[in-house]
């Protein structure tokens, strides 16, 4: 039996990582600027994360949500005192697909309602419910099509506020930070006016900070550059380090029902072990403010280079949007220089490294970087 073939691979087979850096099978070192899509939150085969893991395993690996399980108890509570929510209560899920799907129905049993407002350019997943409010036609198949699914322009409340005036609205999601469109921050202010329009029309805001939360903006979540509060909060990637974990961070106007949601293998003794462990490297190793200031220092140095056309993103969820004659430089990095970063939409290069990142890697990627935009001139 063969794989079914959806992806372009490098040709490169990481086996071993620690902390900002991976070896393949032939001992060749790699920067890894790119955390395998902003997963690896607090570095590879962090000690703490292993431990964790391994004594957990030989513990209990997993049971279902039919029983008692203290791990989800013990996370939530350390989720809700690291994110500055410990009023709401944690849906614990397996990825981030999951949490927008059980978010988007969330948001429907409480309003009664049914159509749901996404932004141009918006990544929420590759499920029926999350595909559904992503905007890319290539993803989406016929079945997927069928969603009450109103797609409006970023940083357009005017756009927003008519539609609201149509009724009907259950939610309305968006991203921290549009990380697959190629990192676009929403403007100041407009998070502010979303969350008042939709007090005013009874409208769940839902915040995906699938890629954008767990410390990488240099505050838990981006949103919370704005002060809003919102009725949902999407989470998964950077929440287990690379172990298979997503959760929904719900208000407290939500009312729980015995079976509204429900999943097997969500909030598994092994995945909360995980998760724990992340928490507690986090705040022990002050991840988020490190990300803070890694991504000033980052932003100035690249600042200074020429053939970067702009800059964009927070702490270390950042986009770099080269002239087009640099279009091969990120080839350059991975092939020449052995540097992992990330691509986008309209030739940006995303850098979402482990928030352990250090001065001197990010220096090593500098160095490396106006070597390769040398090469194209």
């Amino acid at each position: 039996m063969n794989l079914f073939d959806v992806y372009s691979l490098w040709p490169i087979e990481p086996v071993k990582a620690s902390g900002c850096n991976v070896w393949d099978k032939e001992g060749n070192e790699y920067l890894d600027l790119y955390g395998g899509h902003a997963v690896i939150s607090i570095g590879h085969s962090h000690p703490r994360y292993v431990k964790a893991l391994q004594e957990q395993a030989a513990k209990i690996g997993f049971y279902s949500n039919s029983v008692q399980n203290s791990l989800q108890h013990e996370l939530a509570q350390k989720l809700g005192e690291l994110s500055g929510y410990p009023d709401y209560s944690l849906f614990l899920c397996n990825s981030g697909a999951e949490a927008n799907e059980n978010a988007l129905k969330l948001a429907s049993f409480h309003t009664g309602k049914k159509r749901v407002i996404a932004f141009r350019e918006a990544f929420h997943g590759r499920s029926s419910g999350a595909v559904a409010v992503t905007d890319n036609p290539a993803i989406q198949s016929p079945f997927n099509k069928g969603h009450n699914v109103t797609f409006l322009p970023m940083n357009d409340i005017e756009a927003v506020r008519d539609e609201f005036g149509k009724g009907d609205v259950a939610a309305l999601i968006i991203e921290g930070i549009q990380g697959v469109a190629g990192i676009y921050l929403p403007e100041n202010g407009f998070l502010q006016q979303l969350e008042s329009l939709c007090r005013q029309h009874n409208v769940v805001l839902i915040l995906d900070e699938i890629q954008s939360g767990y410390g990488r903006t240099g505050q838990f979540f981006a949103h919370q550059e704005s002060g809003i509060r919102p009725d949902l909060i999407t989470t998964a990637k950077g929440m287990g380090n690379g172990f298979p974990i997503g959760g929904v961070l719900i208000s407290p106007i939500f009312e729980a029902k015995k079976g509204m949601l429900g999943t097997t293998f969500g909030g598994n003794h092994l995945a909360c072990a995980a998760a724990i462990a992340v928490l507690d490297v986090m705040k022990e190793e002050s991840l988020v403010e490190n990300a803070h200031i890694m991504g000033l220092y980052m932003i100035k140095e690249l600042a200074a280079i020429d053939g970067i056309r702009e800059i964009r993103g927070r702490g270390l969820m950042l986009g770099i949007n080269f002239m087009p004659q640099y279009s091969a430089v990120r080839n350059q990095l991975l092939f020449e220089y052995h540097i992992f970063t990330g691509g986008a939409k309209n030739n940006v290069m995303r850098l979402l490294p482990p928030l352990s990142i250090s001065k001197s890697e990010i220096d090593r990627f500098i160095v490396a970087l106006k070597e390769a935009i040398n090469k194209e001139e």
